[in-house]
């Protein structure tokens, strides 16, 4: 498991489909899901460690830069124009 990608993966494994709509908010219910997996015993404590290293690292670069996919959107678009 090496991407946010891989972690959705692994919460569908167990029924778990995400998609609030806003990627940080996607990330931290994800979080929460890993949490109640690791809880009730169903993951391994090395990958519940590795999901929630790669959701950290994920929701902190969406809060360093929020626009990033915004942006890239909002250009599309004007070319479209």
């Amino acid at each position: 498991m090496k991407t946010y990608n891989d972690v959705l993966k692994l919460l569908k494994q167990f029924g778990t489909y995400i998609h609030v709509g806003k990627r940080l908010y996607d990330m931290e219910l994800a979080a929460i899901e890993l949490d109640r997996l690791a809880k009730s015993g169903l993951i391994d404590r090395k990958t519940y460690a590795t999901a929630k290293i790669i959701l950290n690292h994920e929701h902190e670069e969406e809060q360093r830069h929020p626009l990033k996919l915004q942006q890239k959107t909002h250009s599309e678009e004007q070319s479209n124009d």
